[in-house]
C-alpha cells in the first residue's frame, strides 16, 4: 500500500507542475499504473485520495468505466437484448460471441461519448480534476488507449486514469498485465 501512496504523491506533484515538453501531447492526461493484484487496494484508498485532493483545493469528479458500460448496455433496445439472450441460451458456453456483440456496441462510440460529455461539463473549471476509475471493466471489450486517442484535444482539465497493468517503458503499458503491450498513449505515467 505504501508504494501506491508514494505513486499517488508523485502523481500529484506532476499534476501541480504540469506536463513536460518531452511528451507527445500537452493535454493534462495522467495514468496511475498499478499491479492488477492491487485493484482492491486502489478501490479502498480512493476515498482517502479524493479527500486529499479536495483538501488541496481540487473539485474532484469521478467517471466510472463500469457504470458507463452498464449505462450503455441498459440503453440497448429491448429487441436487441432479446436476440442476445436467445443466442446465449442456444450456446451458453460460447462467450466469444457474447463478448464480440458487447464489444461491438462499445466500439461504436457510446463509451467514448459518455467520457467526452463528462469532460465537456468540466471545461473551463480551473479547479476540476477528473478521476477515471474501474478500467478493468473494459476487459475483454477494448482498451482505454483507443478512447484516449479518439478524444485528443478534449482533455481541458487534469484527468487521471487508474490503470491496472504493467508499465513496460515511458509510454508503453500492458493492460491487466496480460494484454500485448501498447505504446499508443500520449499521457504521463506514474507507477507500474
Amino acid at each position: 500500500m505504501s508504494s501506491l501512496n508514494a505513486d499517488f504523491n508523485e502523481l500529484m506533484e506532476r499534476i501541480k507542475r504540469g506536463r513536460e515538453f518531452g511528451h507527445a501531447s500537452y493535454e493534462p492526461i495522467y495514468y496511475l499504473v498499478f499491479s492488477p493484484r492491487s485493484i482492491v487496494d486502489v478501490k479502498r484508498q480512493m476515498k482517502a485520495w479524493e479527500s486529499r485532493l479536495a483538501n488541496d483545493g481540487w473539485e474532484v469528479h469521478k467517471f466510472s468505466i463500469a457504470s458507463a458500460i452498464q449505462e450503455v448496455f441498459d440503453a440497448v433496445p429491448k429487441m436487441m437484448k432479446t436476440i442476445w439472450q436467445k443466442q446465449d441460451a442456444a450456446a451458453p458456453l460460447e462467450w466469444g460471441k457474447t463478448n464480440s456483440a458487447l464489444a461491438n456496441k462499445l466500439e461504436q462510440g457510446a463509451l467514448k461519448q459518455k467520457l467526452e460529455e463528462k469532460l465537456e461539463t468540466l471545461k473551463g473549471n480551473p479547479n476540476a480534476i477528473l478521476l477515471v476509475v474501474d478500467l478493468e471493466a473494459l476487459h475483454p471489450y477494448m482498451r482505454i488507449g483507443m478512447i484516449e486517442g479518439e478524444l485528443q484535444g478534449k482533455f481541458s482539465v487534469p484527468t487521471v486514469f487508474f490503470y491496472p497493468g504493467i508499465r513496460t517503458g515511458k509510454t508503453r503499458l500492458k493492460f491487466l498485465g496480460f494484454y500485448p503491450e501498447d505504446g499508443n498513449y500520449r499521457s504521463d505515467h506514474v507507477g507500474g
